[in-house]
């Protein structure tokens, strides 16, 4: 292959890849917009001092409480030793279980660098949806991403929710807020650590422990979902994070018919409205 005649193929390859990344983009996002819609859930994008974080929201009665989904890592790899170049979801689960949930104020949260123009992002680059998913500067985000919209509903109460990845940033967002009425987790990655370590994972560096954090939130009312056919994140992890919480009377732990990201919709349409409370 000539000179000329290898640029052009290399040019076209190159071309077909950034295509082949902006459909996968672009798809991730026509997703969420129609899951979205039938909820009448409006986009939102949030500033913050670390991440502009994407979303969707409905407020119909100011003042109530405020219910926040959290995505889970998304997009996250492509294989078990290579990264995403993107981490929206190409089916975002938290979407999904925010669009049955029929309270007044209901929030999406998407995760730092997902639906966002990555090339817009300073921080945005593969560590933060890797090894540093759930860092200081991620809870950060949230946090201030939370305030805002809570602002917005003029909402003094939050009920936090959080699927796969999502459940330990809620954790973790949480064991710093005093506003925080309940916690649910949906396959929550709630003892990284230990798993990471038991399946022969890469610890994740640059990242906050939610079992660490679990003792702060010993009197908030929480349910840790967890599905009986779960193969990546089983059943002892949500255990886990509840014997570290030390209160069995608000913190439980609820088995139900699911994969890692099949059923939950089905059985959320039965539990959205199932608020945790201390015994």
């Amino acid at each position: 292959m000539g000179r000329r005649n290898k640029a052009v193929f290399l040019f076209v390859v190159l071309s077909l890849f950034l295509l082949s990344s902006c459909g996968g983009l672009s798809s991730g996002r026509s997703t969420a917009k129609k899951i979205a819609l039938s909820a009448d859930l409006k986009p939102i994008l949030l500033r913050t001092s670390t991440f502009r974080l994407a979303g969707f929201y409905r407020f119909s009665k100011r003042g109530t409480p405020l219910t926040v989904y959290i995505e889970g890592d998304g997009l996250a790899w492509l294989t078990r030793y290579r990264p995403s170049a993107d981490p929206t979801p190409k089916n975002p689960i938290a979407l999904r279980l925010a669009a049955i949930d029929k309270s007044a104020n209901v929030v999406y949260l998407a995760r730092p660098c997902q639906y966002v123009s990555l090339s817009e992002e300073k921080l945005c680059g593969v560590p933060y949806w890797t090894q540093k998913r759930f860092s200081k500067e991620v809870i950060v985000a949230v946090n201030e991403a939370i305030n805002i919209l809570a602002s917005k509903a003029g909402a003094d109460r939050i009920h936090l929710v959080g699927y796969s990845g999502g459940g330990a940033v809620a954790a973790l967002a949480a064991s710093r807020r005093k506003d925080i009425a309940s916690l649910r987790t949906v396959a929550g990655y709630m003892d990284h650590v230990s798993l990471n370590r038991k399946v022969g994972v890469s610890p994740l560096k640059g990242s906050l422990d939610p079992i660490r954090a679990a003792p702060y939130l010993k009197l908030i009312p929480q349910t840790h979902y967890t599905g009986d056919q779960d193969e990546r994140i089983p059943g002892w992890v949500a255990q886990n994070f509840r014997k570290a919480v030390g209160n069995n009377a608000c913190a439980s732990t609820r088995k139900v018919n699911a994969t890692h990201e099949k059923g939950w919709e089905r059985v959320w349409k039965k539990v959205w409205s199932d608020i945790p409370t201390c015994r």
